[in-house]
Formats: structure tokens, C-alpha cells, sequence
């Protein structure tokens, strides 16, 4: 696939865009600063030195090292506040107003079908089905979404693997088999936020053969930095060009480049592969209790640093739970997921917290 065949994909008011040209964009470098209107002197709080200037529109370092992270080239990185920003921009970059469209698989994330109403463009729905197979008790029929793609002005396929709110991670088969198909007719983004957790390799290994596949990563889950908003989208540079184009003019703070660089040092990552081994065990301790709890009805498999239990009463165990200063998330409003809420894995003492307040509704209940 060319760069013309990929930028045809793109919203044609947008190809030659070239954004706001700001006073970081146009010139950098310089010992006296007088381009961009800030104050000369830095605010008088702590840790304020530097505040005062506008920081990089991509910081160049950050930029460097999260590619080396994702086995990714700098030109085929943006950074954005967290996945967020990048799935917005995806789809406000792509989709027309009023006429192109976005696939989802429900259950799912749900800021991909925010982001698509906000641009008022179509959702196009392939839901994920219910199977047997206790190992992998959700399925993505690739057939459909491939189908549902080829026959709606489908400009993006979202991805979510590992699924959220499900916590299964696709096939690689799959992934490859949806992004073969659709060479040419969209843009296929794999959301691996939980991308550390998970067995199988990165989908960024496919996009040497598929270069209409992007993949969202984040240092939210895994490397602890979630209050800094720090998210990755790894696609072909010429779409990257054009993102970096529409998005804000600094998006990234300099305090959250400063966080992001320290959590990526070697010290702490080896660190953060400790907590990552740390959470794996502690979720399938957690999953293996709670299935001998009675009134939980099943703990699905996960791949990402959550559970998702199947319990008799959900909204009572929810609110017990709220009552006892434990918050899990209800996911029952999901498709497939009705009588479920998911949990969060955290410190041995945090899941203990978790496993007390379904242990305690049993004892209440019998």
C-alpha cells in the first residue's frame, strides 16, 4: 500500500493541511526567547523553573525513547494525552461529517463511538459473540467485521486487544486476517493499552506488512503514569503527518515529558516489570478465590490487569462494596455482560479488600 493509496483515506480538506504554525513549530533553539509572547521570568512555586516557556509540540526526547519502547521509527510516533487524544484525532482526521463511518466491536471501549458522535460520523456495530470455550469465552468474527467494513463507508476499525471491558487479547490470526482485507479501504487500530500484560507480541510487528494498521499504546496501566496523560499512536509517517497537523499545539506539558522520560529510564522499567509480573500473579490469585466464592457465577480469563466476575446480584455487591470504600466498576450495561462487574488488580491488600466484600455478600446471603 503507497503513502497516496493511505492518504487517500484521509479527509481531503485535510492532506495538505498544515495546522497552526506555532512559535515552538517555526523555531527552536536560541539563547534570548522573544517569538512567542511568554513571561520572562518563571512562576515563584516549586518546581516551577521552565514554566514559563511553552514546552515541544512532540518532545523530541520522549518522541525517541517511546519508539525504542514500541519498536517503532520517531517519524511513526505521536504522543497525545493518553489514547484518547490519538483516537479523536484518528477520527476527526478520517471521517467526513455526515457521511464516513467507524467500526466497533462491542462490548467494548467506549470513546471510540464517543470520538465518532462527536464527528457525527455512522457507528457501525459488529458485536462480539458468546462461545463455549472457557479459555476464550468472547469472539470476534472476523468474516463480519470484514463484511460490515467492505459494505459502509467505514474509514477506522477499532480494535481493542486486550479488550476492554472483556480483557481478552485477539489472535494475531485475526488482526492480520481484518487488516489483509481491508488494504486500501481503512484504517485498522489495534488499542493495546494492556499491550504489557498480555502473551502474544505486539500488533506493531504487523505493520511492516500492513501499513494501514496503527496501534494505540499507553504508559497509563502498566508503567504507573496515569495522572500524566501519556499515549502513543504508532502508524506510517504520512499519517502521522497529518495528525500532528490538526491536534493542539502542545499537547504534552513539560512536567509530564520530564514523568514519562524518568518512568522510562532503565532502573524504572526494570522496575515496572516487576510490578507487571506482580499483577499477573496477583490476578490469577484473585480469579482463582473468587471462583470458589459462592454467588459469583464465573471470573472470566484475562489478559489485561482486571477481572471481570459474572455474580448473582451485581448492583447489591456494588453498592456493598461502595459502602465499605471498595469502588469497582459496574460493567453490567454492556453487551454480553449483564450480570458482571470488573475489577481492578491491585496491591495483595487492595484484592483482598475485593474478594472480603464478595465473600461477605455469600455469607449475608445464605
Amino acid at each position: 500500500m503507497s503513502a497516496n493509496d493511505l492518504l487517500a483515506l484521509v479527509r481531503p480538506d485535510l492532506r495538505g493541511f498544515g495546522g497552526y504554525s506555532s512559535a515552538r513549530k517555526e523555531a527552536s533553539g536560541g539563547r534570548v526567547f522573544l517569538n512567542a509572547n511568554e513571561s520572562p521570568w518563571a512562576p515563584a512555586i516549586e518546581g516551577g523553573e521552565g514554566l514559563n516557556r511553552y514546552p515541544e509540540p512532540q518532545p523530541e526526547a520522549l518522541v525517541e525513547r517511546l519508539a525504542v519502547l514500541y519498536g517503532a521509527q520517531p517519524d511513526e510516533l505521536l504522543v497525545g494525552r493518553g489514547s484518547d487524544e490519538p483516537i479523536d484525532l484518528l477520527v476527526r482526521a478520517l471521517c467526513r461529517a455526515g457521511e464516513d463511518a467507524v467500526l466497533i466491536c462491542p462490548p467494548t471501549f467506549g470513546m471510540y463511538s464517543v470520538a465518532a458522535r462527536v464527528q457525527n460520523a455512522a457507528l457501525v456495530e459488529v458485536p462480539l459473540r458468546a462461545t463455549q470455550d472457557p479459555a476464550r469465552p468472547f469472539a470476534l468474527d472476523a468474516d463480519a467485521v470484514i463484511a460490515a467494513a467492505l459494505g459502509n463507508p467505514v474509514k477506522l476499525v477499532f480494535l481493542c486487544s486486550p479488550n476492554n471491558p472483556t480483557g481478552q487479547a485477539l489472535p494475531v490470526a485475526t488482526i492480520e486476517r481484518i487488516a489483509d482485507a481491508l488494504a486500501g479501504r481503512a484504517i485498522v487500530v489495534v488499542d493495546e493499552a494492556y499491550g504489557e500484560f498480555m502473551r502474544q507480541p505486539s500488533a506493531v510487528g504487523l505493520r511492516a506488512r500492513f501499513p494501514h494498521l496503527a496501534v494505540l499504546r499507553t504508559l497509563s496501566k502498566a508503567h504507573a503514569l496515569a495522572g500524566a496523560r501519556i499515549g502513543s499512536l504508532i502508524a506510517a509517517p504520512e499519517l502521522i503527518r497529518v495528525l500532528r497537523a490538526i491536534m493542539a499545539p502542545y499537547p504534552i506539558s513539560a512536567p509530564c515529558a520530564r514523568a514519562a522520560l524518568a518512568a522510562l529510564e532503565p532502573t524504572a522499567l526494570a522496575q515496572t516489570q516487576v510490578h507487571i509480573a506482580q499483577l499477573i500473579a496477583e490476578r490469577e490469585a484473585l480469579r482463582s478465590a473468587l471462583e470458589h466464592v459462592p454467588g459469583v457465577l464465573g471470573v472470566y480469563p484475562s489478559d489485561a490487569n482486571f477481572l471481570v466476575v459474572r455474580c448473582i446480584e451485581p448492583a447489591v455487591i456494588y453498592r456493598r462494596a461502595l459502602a465499605a470504600g471498595v469502588v469497582l466498576r459496574d460493567v453490567s450495561r454492556y453487551p454480553l455482560l449483564g450480570d458482571s462487574l470488573r475489577i481492578s488488580i491491585g496491591t495483595p491488600a487492595d484484592n483482598a479488600a475485593a474478594l472480603a466484600i464478595f465473600t461477605n455478600a455469600a455469607e449475608a446471603a445464605a
